[in-house]
């Protein structure tokens, strides 16, 4: 059975900084890419950060470089996101996702078309 959970705190304050968690199954976990994604209120799903299950390899969008971090567990088959200097804008729904490496280049691209596999979502809502 393939599946993803996330989890984690689903509210902090502006400045601060939370974790969350995505625990896959081991099916999930063996696709070779994971990666966490968000939908802000009114726009569409944007990546973050994804990681090579394989080779440990992190690619982070542009505009998510410096505040994000994604970090995997292998032995718990989970993969973490955190994020520090919490803004407002960082509220919306954080999904993870897996799917198979691509072949030549950076095998685990931020771009959704990759990801055959989703969670359900966590909210996080950022107070000021």
């Amino acid at each position: 059975q393939v599946h993803l959970r996330e989890s984690g705190e689903n509210s902090a304050q502006a400045g601060g900084s939370l974790t969350l968690s995505c625990e896959a199954s081991a099916a999930a976990f063996g696709t070779q890419c994971m990666g966490w994604f968000r939908q802000a209120p009114g726009k569409e799903r944007e990546g973050i950060a994804t990681i090579y299950i394989l080779g440990e390899r992190t690619t982070y969008a542009d505009s998510m470089k410096g505040r994000f971090t994604i970090s995997r567990d292998t032995a718990k088959h989970t993969v973490y996101l955190q994020i520090i200097s919490l803004q407002s804008e960082d509220s919306g729904v954080y999904y993870c996702a897996a799917g198979p490496a691509l072949i030549g280049g950076n095998p685990c691209l931020t771009g959704a078309r990759q990801y055959t596999v989703w969670g359900q979502g966590t909210q996080v809502t950022v107070s000021s």
